[in-house]
């Protein structure tokens, strides 16, 4: 059974920074890409990052040159660390975990959710 555990979260003033982890376990097979999302309530989940096994990342035009994200596909870990925080990143923040069933079809694996609360 995969599971895919977030932590970091917490509430930080605009202007300053987190660090958010998410640790997946159990097999996954053919993992290629983990990344971040986050949700706000009442609207959709919103793309933030994403980290391949080729060593490429990609980031939502919100958060590039703020956020960095950063995988380890060996030990099935992504982390992503948030600077210059503002109010609008506010968010329920979801880890993501993309690898291919046995019939080689993708597959999405999701965290619980961890949230980050920017308030002054």
């Amino acid at each position: 059974q995969v599971q895919l555990v977030e932590s970091g979260g917490g509430l930080v003033r605009p202007g300053g920074s987190l660090r958010l982890s998410c640790v997946a376990s159990g097999k996954i097979g053919g993992l290629y890409a983990m990344g971040w999302y986050r949700q706000v309530v009442g609207k959709q989940r919103e793309f933030i990052a994403t980290s391949t096994n080729r060593d490429t990342t990609d980031y939502a035009d919100s958060v590039k040159g703020r956020f960095t994200i950063s995988g380890d596909f060996v030990n099935k870990t992504v982390y992503l660390q948030l600077n210059s925080l503002k109010l609008e990143d506010t968010a329920v923040y979801y880890c993501s975990a993309e690898g291919l069933r046995t019939n080689g079809s993708p597959h999405k694996y999701w965290g619980q959710g961890t949230q980050v609360t920017v308030s002054s």
